[in-house]
């Protein structure tokens, strides 16, 4: 064995300690717990609106018939803004969401209404309705490698064209629902525990979210759908089919929306195709987005979307008790907004 040299000797009495350039001040800290948990940003939002709207209205505020009232608003949006939420984790947007949910209602109304079958058989007809809307999506974004934004916009003015071509704009009334099919209504009924009244369609809304959940953090299907989100080159190497993840989400997605549709009419009673003009889709794209997922994709939790759906529904109602301007709602959406891209920056310079 060969004798220690004499600057080896001088090295055993070196300092070893390896220097560390981890920045370990609070605010970084702060920023990796962000990063770490997307839905600590709104759900410290939603704590702080609901104790100024408390404070403000009192009792009021805090009835359970007021906090479920709300619940019961923000059904159709936190359903819709669930399928908008698994689109975006893939770097993608679905513009068409809302009209796709217009059409699987309409598509529902008249195979049970219009012409007689079976109120499961028309539901069905619906979802499936949905789901081609969706997978059409898919393909076209998957196989054509068209961006995300330009086909989910033109399929937004053919289903919508569709929507009313189909239906003759003609309104499906309550009376006529209630009469051939009232299992359409099923989500509109409702139930009290104590003094708090909640419908199925709430129901439907927070298991639809559970589930999701679990299904994105807790299987294969998830990793996949956020690793493509990240960077769809780097799956695509690593062995996951990129083509089939995109696909199966503007197809999944689709059908959510569907499940959206026959909530909104157990919401609304009847069935109009005129739904189609209202602000679904944007609603559904704001609760994603302040609910802290990221545009970018890859990153975000679906229980934030559910969070920032019923931010929204608290600002709203809040406001509307103290008899607000109702721009005041959208001037604070929109600062809502801005705010929630600005976190999702910062808070993207710790994965950087």
């Amino acid at each position: 064995m060969a004798s220690i040299q004499e600057f080896e000797k001088v090295l055993d009495k070196s300092d070893t300690a390896v220097a560390s350039f981890e920045d370990r001040s609070t605010l970084r800290r702060v920023q990796h717990f962000l990063h770490s948990t997307p839905a600590a940003v709104p759900a410290i939002v939603l704590v702080l609106s609901i104790i100024v709207f408390g404070v403000l209205k009192g009792e009021r505020f805090f009835s359970a018939n007021t906090l479920t009232l709300i619940l019961q608003q923000i059904a159709v949006v936190g359903i819709l803004g669930a399928a908008q939420t698994l689109v975006i984790l893939t770097a993608g947007i679905d513009l068409s969401i809302g009209v796709i949910m217009v059409i699987s209602a309409v598509a529902m109304g008249n195979f049970a209404v219009t012409y007689g079958l079976p109120s499961p058989i028309a539901i069905g007809m619906g979802l499936g309705v949905g789901a081609a809307c969706g997978l059409l999506n898919g393909l076209l974004v998957a196989k054509l490698k068209l961006p995300p934004f330009i086909v989910t916009l033109g399929t937004w003015y053919i289903v919508m064209a569709t929507n009313f071509i189909y239906s003759a704009n003609e309104t499906i009334r309550r009376a006529d629902i209630e009469t051939a099919a009232p299992f359409l209504g099923f989500f509109g009924q409702s139930f009290k525990i104590g003094s708090a009244v909640f419908t199925f369609g709430v129901i439907a809304m927070v298991l639809l979210v559970l589930v999701l959940w679990y299904a994105l953090n807790h299987t294969a299907w998830g990793r996949h759908l956020y690793a493509v989100g990240d960077d769809p080159e780097a799956a695509k190497l690593s062995g996951i089919r990129v083509d089939r993840v995109l696909i199966g989400t503007y197809a999944l997605a689709g059908l959510i929306a569907a499940i959206a549709a026959w909530v909104s009419i157990g919401r609304n009673g009847s069935i109009s195709p005129s739904w189609a003009v209202t602000d679904y889709n944007l609603q559904a794209i704001t609760a994603a987005v302040i609910g802290g997922i990221s545009l970018f994709g890859g990153r975000g939790s679906i229980l934030g979307t559910l969070i920032g759906a019923m931010i929204v529904g608290v600002v709203s109602m809040g406001l509307n008790m103290m008899g607000a301007d109702p721009q005041w709602k959208v001037f604070l959406t929109g600062v809502l907004i801005i705010t929630a891209v600005a976190i999702d920056q910062w808070i993207r310079k710790v994965a950087g």
